[in-house]
């Protein structure tokens, strides 16, 4: 898979790209239909495209974190909020406006990936292929399709839902928007025709791309999200007794480029770097500033206090998750947990060599969140219990049961927190347990659930389009 995004990224001149005028288009040019989708070779470039639009800025390589993380009460922007940092900082205390570019760039490249699903979806079925791989490729699509929506849901709420190839402005500026409910359950019968089109594994060449596995945690996802619980139980249960995912042993053994799409991993970004062009940005953002010796970063998306206080003593996560440093006056290096030079260390540090251009996947689903949502899907039990254990006990820590103080909701979200930290969970799981006002609040922030908006499609739909409260 790693191999292919590089000739994808040379190729996607063929697959159009977004109207400057509007986001949700992605009109191909006749010049190039003439051309391209007459195979299946050409089939298999377009949805490896699809796949690259989850390598670009408004994705995975900063506007997910920056919204999912940064929004929550899991990081902050770190040192210094002028400049570009400010852009961040305000996302961090709630006070963005709808030209933000992180949150725009957000929406448009997710449609950018959509718009790329939807060609497929639209042009695939005539083609003379395999039955069998034109099955996979919708199915890869219908994930990737999902997934972005799954985002567009969380983060903006009521959103369009464009479902076919979109071929003209004019076209593109009939959409209108849908409420976070007919997306999410929209998506939901899409993954599930993902997850029986899809197969369970690939071979070599082939890994990283969407599994059944993949479809049906999404799915699950959805389904806790939107409080179909009972549904959520059958397919996590069946993700677990048919889909061969395990813990790993070792927490630390997830992490790394060595480590990629291990057997606990479900679905990963797959970044190269090395100057193709698909390398990854976060890795240097998320490393410490170069006077603290220890990479050359630019110490970003900060751990809070707040999340390093979560921890329990002994738990082997923290130190294989974030890391803290400080200098004393006379330059000799300490370690302490109560100084500001805290910084994520999952993803790796970067040196000056490889800066904005890191090989490190990004993980976005794996084994451990499904256990978690099965005790979630489940509810407070033995078995519920019984599942958070093994993530609690895999990290070094005693069990917890219906004695431990706190509701079992707090429990089971205070164990994802530190597990799944710096995931990009931490604010869809405060929004889904109900919480993310009185946690934000109590950080002294008074928070929007929701995202503007980009005020460019407003401006564009002034008749139809409603920007969300607060801004």
């Amino acid at each position: 898979m790693k191999a292919k995004i590089t000739v994808v990224v040379l190729l996607l001149g063929l697959l159009g790209a977004c109207s400057e005028d509007f986001t949700d288009l992605a009109p191909i040019s006749q010049r190039n239909v003439q051309n391209f989708y007459r195979t299946a070779a050409d089939m298999e470039v377009a949805v490896n495209a699809a796949y690259s639009a989850l390598l670009l800025n408004g994705t995975y390589n900063e506007s997910y974190w920056i919204m999912q993380e940064m929004r929550s009460d899991n990081t902050d922007q770190g040192p210094g909020t002028t400049g570009l940092a400010r852009e961040r900082a305000v996302i961090e205390d709630f006070d963005e406006i709808s030209t933000s570019e992180i949150v725009t760039n957000a929406y448009v490249d997710s449609y950018l990936c959509i718009s790329r699903c939807n060609i497929v979806l639209d042009r695939i079925d005539p083609i003379p292929m395999d039955q069998a791989l034109k099955d996979q490729l919708r199915g890869e699509v219908l994930f990737l399709r999902s997934l972005m929506y799954y985002h567009l849901a969380v983060s903006f709420g009521n959103v369009p839902l464009i479902l076919t190839e979109t071929r003209s402005v004019e076209e593109g500026k009939s959409h209108v928007q849908v409420s976070a409910d007919v997306i999410y359950n929209r998506i939901a019968q899409d993954l599930a025709e993902a997850e029986s089109l899809l197969p369970v594994t690939y071979d070599a060449s082939n890994v990283g791309k969407a599994t059944r596995g993949a479809a049906a945690a999404l799915l699950s996802k959805v389904y806790l999200t939107i409080g179909e619980n009972s549904a959520a139980e059958t397919v996590l249960r069946r993700i677990i007794s048919d889909y061969g995912y395990s813990l790993l042993q070792n927490y630390a053994d997830l992490w790394g480029v060595e480590h990629e799409n291990n057997n606990e991993s479900i679905f990963e970004v797959q970044f190269q770097g090395g100057g193709f062009g698909t390398g990854n940005l976060f890795t240097n953002q998320f490393s410490p500033l170069p006077e603290l010796p220890i990479s050359v970063g630019d110490f970003r998306n900060r751990p809070t206090r707040d999340i390093l206080a979560a921890y329990e003593p002994n738990d082997s996560r923290l130190l294989t998750s974030m890391d803290t440093i400080y200098v004393d006056e006379q330059g000799v290096l300490l370690t302490s947990s109560a100084n500001d030079a805290r910084f994520i260390v999952k993803y790796g540090t970067v040196n000056a060599f490889n800066e904005d251009d890191a090989p490190n996947n990004f993980i976005v689903l794996r084994y451990a969140d499904v256990l978690l949502m099965l005790a979630e899907a489940i509810g407070e039990s033995d078995e519920a219990y019984d599942l958070i254990n093994q993530i609690r006990n895999r990290a070094g820590l005693d069990p917890v049961d219906a004695n431990t103080p706190g509701t079992f909701e707090e429990k089971l979200l205070q164990e994802r927190r530190v597990e799944l930290a710096f995931e990009n969970h931490r604010w869809a799981d405060l929004k889904r347990f109900g919480v993310a006002m009185r946690i934000m609040q109590a950080q002294g922030k008074e928070a929007n659930l929701l995202f503007a908006i980009p005020q460019r499609e407003i401006d564009l739909n002034p008749e139809t389009f409603i920007q969300n409260p607060g801004y």
